[in-house]
């Protein structure tokens, strides 16, 4: 019984009907108790229309996964203005984030509570060596880390996690940067749900492209823990997908100027 309505709860968070949007759209999105905001993280562009978004949907709360709790409790009315001293009470020049400048945009959007969602990096770092479930904890099992992923679904996400790394990490590392990634999306999951029953919502959520996904990242999570919460999940790529994308609504932006990332990591 308890396997399936774990499938039930996957199968629903699945998108039945992912529809490309422009950024126009963002402004007039269906009404969820939860809206996740997808980025590409240094993309000034996907950070505007996130802010855009987030003033049109004037939330009760905004969680971020760039902070952690304790950052997020810094954030007040007088500084949330003044970006140069929240950008120094948020300590963010050490945080390896892009530039604060995109990001300032998003907190003056609305007066929204700010949530932070990012966990210490040695919690982190353990669930590449002991599972995400091990790190997470006693509702491990409520958000989905109790099981092992379906084989398919582990290859992809190693296949994801060995791009994203340029090929530079040992093989036998891409399970345990899985379950990093896994852990991540309950961590962030488990903060949106507290998000929603401290201010009652609707609740924003800015994050990462990956962790935005339907099929796989917070949502997913999210409607395992919390099945009785709409959630609409919005992810903003830099190049059109040949096969789809896992968002219910998705859009195209320029990509923005970069170094190549793999500079110096590519080997023979």
């Amino acid at each position: 019984m308890k396997t399936f309505l774990a499938l039930a709860a996957l199968l629903a968070a699945a998108p039945t009907c992912a529809e490309r949007i422009d950024a126009q759209a963002l402004s007039h999105l269906p009404q969820a108790d939860v809206v996740v905001l997808g980025e590409v993280h240094d993309n000034p562009v996907h950070h505007a229309n996130q802010a855009q978004a987030v003033a049109a949907l004037a939330p009760s709360a905004v969680v971020f996964e760039m902070l952690t709790p304790e950052q997020a409790a810094r954030v007040t009315p007088a500084l949330r203005a003044d970006r140069a001293a929240l950008e120094q009470a948020l300590g963010w020049a050490d945080t390896g984030w892009p530039d604060f400048a995109m990001y300032h945009p998003i907190f003056t959007a609305s007066d929204a509570a700010i949530y932070g969602a990012a966990l210490p990096r040695e919690q982190v770092r353990r669930a590449v060596g002991e599972g995400a479930a091990a790190v997470f904890g006693e509702e491990a099992a409520a958000y989905g880390l109790a099981d092992p992923l379906p084989g398919d679904q582990q290859r992809e996400r190693e296949d994801l996690q060995r791009d994203a790394h340029c090929n530079a990490l040992p093989e036998t590392l891409l399970p345990g940067m899985v379950e990093a990634q896994r852990l991540r999306d309950a961590a962030f999951a488990r903060t949106v749900a507290q998000a929603v029953a401290e201010t009652g919502g609707p609740v924003a959520v800015i994050t990462g492209n990956g962790h935005a996904r339907r099929d796989w990242g917070l949502p997913a999570a999210l409607a395992l823990a919390a099945p009785g919460l709409s959630l609409i999940s919005v992810g903003q790529l830099e190049e059109t997908p040949e096969d789809g994308a896992p968002y219910d609504f998705w859009l195209v932006t320029e990509a923005t100027e970069r170094d190549d990332p793999c500079a110096g990591l590519m080997t023979d």
